[in-house]
C-alpha cells in the first residue's frame, strides 16, 4: 500500500527543498563572487595594457569569444535539466546529453569558422588579425565541453566541483594574464590566448563529470534533441549578440566610429557586463529548481510570486544604478583605466547600467522558459531584444556612440516586457521525466 501524501509531508518536502536550494545557492554564490573578482582583474588590465585604439579591436574579439560561450549556455541548461530529471529517477544522463553536446559543438564551430573565413567579417570583427579568429574557433569548441560539464554537475547537485569549475575558468585567465605581463608580451595575440585558455578549465573536472553519464543509456533521439537545441542555441546566439558580443555587433552594423572614443566605450561596457558573463551558473541552477517547484500547485504559485517580486526589485535596482552611473560613471571609468580613458560620459554609463540590470532579469526569466521546455518562447524573447537593438544601431540618426548606448537600453526594455508576459502566464504541463 502506498503511503498517502499529507499536507504535513508535502510541506516538509518543500522545506527540505528550500533548504537544499539555499545551501546550493550559497555555495555557488561564493564561487561566483570569487570568479567575478578574478574576471574583473582581466577586464581592468587588458584595456590599460592595450590602449583605447587596440582595445576597440580586442573588445570585439572578446565579445565574439564570450558570445560563443554565452550562446552555448542553453547546453548547460539543457544538460542540467536532463541530469536533474535523471537524478530524481536514480539514473545517470544518457545518450541525449552527448547528442546535445554534439549539436552545440557543431553550431559553435560553424559560426566561428564563418567569422574567420569571410574577409569582410574578419576585417570588421578582428581588425584583420587572422590569428584572433583561429583562437576564437579553438576557444569556442572548448566552451561546448565546458558548459556540458557544468550542466551535468549542477543537475546532479554536485555543487562542490561545479563551483570549482566556475572559479577555475576565471582563475586560468587571471594566472595566464599575469604570466603575459611578467613576460612583457602584452600584445593582442598573447592576451587573446590567455582569454581563450579559461574555456579549457573543464579538463580539470572531467573525471567527476564522466561519472554522471552512461553513454549506453538511450532516450530521446537525434531529431527532438537537435530541434530543441537548435532553437535554444539560436535564441542564445541572439542573446549573446546584445550581451557579450555587443562590441562585435556595433562594429558590424554601425562601423566607422571614432576609434579612440569606441575603445573607451567598449572598455566601460566590458566592465559593466562582467557579472552578466558569470550569471549563467545561476541560470543553470534555476532550471532544476523550476522543474521541482512546478511539480505542485503550491510550488507553481510560489514561483510566480518570486518572479513578480524579483522583477520589481530589478526595476528599482536599475533606476538607482542608472542615476549612480550618470553622476559617478565618468569618474569611475577614469579611476579604473587611467587618463587615456577620460573621455567617458555619464549618459553612456547610465544607459549601460540600465541595460545590464534588465538583461540580468531577462536571463533568469528565460531560464524559467527553458525549464518548461518552451524553447520557442525563449527564441521569441531574445529575437525581440536583438531586433530592437539592431534597428536602433542601423536606423537611429547620430554617431556610433549614441546609437550604441541607445541600443543597450532599448533592446532589453522591450525584451523584458515580452518575457514577463510569457513567464507569468499559467504554465502548461511540466516536462515528463523521460527521454534523458
Amino acid at each position: 500500500m502506498s503511503t498517502p501524501v499529507t499536507a504535513e509531508s508535502s510541506g516538509s518536502a518543500e522545506s527540505a527543498l528550500a533548504r537544499e536550494t539555499g545551501r546550493s545557492a550559497g555555495k555557488i554564490g561564493i564561487s561566483l563572487l570569487i570568479a567575478i573578482g578574478l574576471g574583473y582583474v582581466f577586464s581592468f588590465l587588458t584595456p590599460r595594457l592595450l590602449g583605447p585604439v587596440d582595445n576597440a579591436v580586442f573588445a570585439s574579439f572578446w565579445g565574439i569569444l564570450m558570445g560563443l560561450g554565452s550562446a552555448l549556455s542553453p547546453l548547460e541548461q539543457e544538460l542540467s535539466r536532463q541530469s536533474a530529471v535523471a537524478a530524481v529517477d536514480g539514473k545517470k544522463a544518457g545518450k541525449p546529453a552527448l547528442r546535445a553536446l554534439t549539436v552545440g559543438a557543431i553550431g559553435v564551430a560553424v559560426v566561428a569558422a564563418i567569422t574567420l573565413a569571410v574577409p569582410v567579417l574578419n576585417e570588421r570583427l578582428y581588425g584583420g588579425h587572422l590569428e584572433l579568429g583561429i583562437i576564437t574557433l579553438c576557444g569556442g569548441l572548448a566552451f561546448a565541453c565546458q558548459f556540458a560539464t557544468r550542466g551535468l554537475l549542477v543537475g546532479h547537485n554536485a555543487i562542490r566541483p561545479y563551483s570549482g569549475l566556475v572559479i577555475a575558468e576565471a582563475a586560468v585567465r587571471a594566472v595566464l594574464l599575469g604570466l603575459v605581463v611578467v613576460a612583457g608580451v602584452t600584445g593582442m595575440t598573447s592576451l587573446a590566448i590567455a582569454a581563450a585558455a579559461g574555456s579549457f578549465a573543464w579538463l580539470l573536472f572531467l573525471r567527476p563529470a564522466r561519472r554522471l553519464v552512461d553513454p549506453h543509456l538511450d532516450g530521446e533521439g537525434w531529431r527532438p534533441v537537435s530541434s530543441r537545441m537548435l532553437l535554444l542555441l539560436l535564441g542564445a546566439g541572439l542573446t549573446a549578440s546584445v550581451i557579450t558580443g555587443y562590441p562585435a555587433l556595433v562594429n558590424l552594423l554601425a562601423p566607422g566610429g571614432d576609434e579612440t572614443k569606441m575603445g573607451v566605450l567598449f572598455a566601460t561596457l566590458q566592465v559593466s557586463r562582467v557579472p552578466l558573463l558569470l550569471l549563467s551558473p545561476l541560470q543553470a541552477l534555476a532550471v532544476p529548481v523550476v522543474v521541482r517547484l512546478s511539480g505542485s500547485a503550491e510550488g507553481t504559485h510560489r514561483l510566480r510570486r518570486l518572479l513578480a517580486l524579483g522583477t520589481l526589485g530589478t526595476l528599482v535596482v536599475g533606476a538607482v544604478g542608472t542615476v549612480a552611473g550618470l553622476f559617478l560613471g565618468p569618474w569611475l571609468v577614469q579611476l579604473l583605466f587611467g587618463a587615456k580613458y577620460a573621455g567617458a560620459e555619464g549618459w553612456w554609463v547610465a544607459g549601460m547600467v540600465w541595460g545590464a540590470v534588465l538583461l540580468t532579469a531577462l536571463q533568469l526569466l528565460t531560464a524559467v522558459l527553458v525549464a518548461r521546455t518552451q524553447a520557442n518562447r525563449v527564441l521569441v524573447t531574445w529575437a525581440v531584444v536583438a531586433v530592437t537593438t539592431a534597428l536602433v544601431l542601423t536606423l537611429v540618426p547620430g554617431d556610433t556612440v549614441l546609437r550604441a548606448v541607445l541600443g543597450l537600453a532599448a533592446g532589453p526594455t522591450a525584451g523584458l516586457v515580452v518575457a514577463l508576459g510569457f513567464v507569468l502566464r499559467r504554465p502548461g504541463n511540466v516536462p515528463a521525466r523521460s527521454g534523458v
